[in-house]
């Protein structure tokens, strides 16, 4: 087969990916572009200055569960915060109110890193980076308080009610012998549920003593393979080291091998993410690896598998620019959040051959989700009305026909 003719068959197979949509669609109909954008928290709004960390999924039903972190003042990190979420039973037509997650009964303190820096003030308690996993009927759900403790919870009824929050904290407790922690996060956005049933958590630990408390900083999993009951440690997959700067929020997919990916946030001077691969979500990390094509501007990006029929795909997201803010022109300091973009790998993304804008404006963190009946879901971050800086979490509906078509 000559090269031109190559070419020709990988073009005319893309033309017919992107000419359906994930899930089949019905003979002899060709499926139209869909784009619809549902602000579903703004800032100024509810009683909370601003709305940040999105996080996203879509349960067997169809039930979408749109959950962040309710900043109070808005402030920092170490704000009062809240975790909200907002529930659509008929797959985004109509939203019910916003809600609060199970709270953690009995004392809780500010962590002492937070205190020491005068991050926030001894009385406003942050719950933080809320994770949930879709196990068939169950949705779990992982939170943390004060980047010093961790909680599950579960829900049975897609999304209305949830078990009382249970510490899961000794499950990080491992890590000290190697990593001597002071702050700990889940996420954000999503974990996965891999074929065997296992429970994989992407988290990062810190040990607080740089300014902000969250560096320097490593990253890693935990897993259940007793569906949530107990979670236990894995390896560190990407160690802080001169050439991995800081490595911290990261996101997972299970490939068609069996093998889970690891692409991660850093700080390195190179500013693309990086990617690790594990046998078994937990243990054997490769040594990590640029990827050319996805550019790190210092975000939390989102990344999700998705089958149509017999093909696997693999979803990116991310704000994807290098543009330099003010004075940050050094190698490694964060870069401008803004042009919001999913791209799209036929190759379990070894390469990226679809990348569109989602949102070219003002956009920061992001995480995606898929619906039984093959519509894509990306919950985002963007300016408020005329870019005023209070900010929206706003979801986006999309098709594989909008995401391929041009612009």
């Amino acid at each position: 087969m000559s090269r031109a003719t190559r070419r020709i068959r990988i073009g005319a197979f893309l033309t017919l990916l992107l000419a359906l949509p994930l899930g089949a669609a019905p003979p002899g109909e060709r499926a139209q572009p869909v784009l619809e954008q549902t602000d579903l928290f703004e800032g100024g709004k509810g009683g909370y200055a601003r709305y940040r960390i999105p996080g996203v999924v879509v349960t067997p039903k169809g039930t979408i569960l749109a959950y962040c972190e309710a900043r109070r003042s808005g402030r920092s990190d170490w704000d009062a915060i809240d975790l909200m979420f907002r529930r659509s039973p008929d797959g985004g037509r109509t939203w019910e109110p916003a809600r609060k997650f199970p709270e953690v009964e009995g004392p809780k303190s500010k962590n002492p890193v937070a205190l020491a820096q005068k991050l926030g003030n001894p009385d406003e308690i942050t719950y933080n980076n809320p994770v949930m996993i879709v196990d068939g009927r169950t949705v779990h759900l992982l939170f943390c308080l004060e980047y010093a403790r961790c909680f599950y919870s579960q829900s049975l009824d897609e999304g209305v009610t949830w078990s009382p929050a249970r510490e899961i904290t000794s499950a990080f407790e491992g890590f000290r012998s190697e990593y001597d922690w002071k702050v700990l996060a889940t996420g954000p956005g999503h974990g996965i549920r891999l074929r065997n049933g296992r429970l994989v958590v992407p988290i990062w630990l810190s040990t607080g003593a740089a300014p902000g408390g969250h560096r320097p900083s490593v990253t890693s999993v935990i897993t259940s393979d007793d569906r949530g009951r107990t979670w236990k440690r894995g390896e560190i997959a990407v160690p802080n080291t001169e050439e991995w700067i800081n490595p911290s929020e990261a996101v997972a997919a299970q490939l068609p091998d069996g093998r889970v990916m690891l692409n991660v946030r850093s700080e390195s001077t190179g500013h693309r993410r990086l990617v690790t691969y594990s046998r078994d979500g937990s243990t054997g990390w490769t040594q990590p690896a640029y990827h050319e094509q996805l550019r790190e501007p210092i975000c939390m990006a989102s990344l999700l598998a998705v089958r149509r029929g017999g093909e696997s795909l693999l979803l990116f997201s991310n704000p994807d620019t290098l543009e330099t803010v003010g004075s940050r022109t050094r190698l490694g300091q964060s870069r401008a959040r803004k042009n919001l973009t999913v791209k799209l790998s036929l190759n379990d993304g070894r390469s990226w051959a679809v990348s569109r804008v989602l949102e070219p404006g003002p956009s920061g963190y992001s995480d995606l989700a898929a619906a039984p009946d093959g519509t894509v879901f990306c919950f985002y971050e963007r300016a408020g009305p005329e870019g005023t800086g209070a900010g929206r979490l706003t979801l986006a509906r999309f098709s594989l026909e909008w995401l391929g078509a041009k612009p």
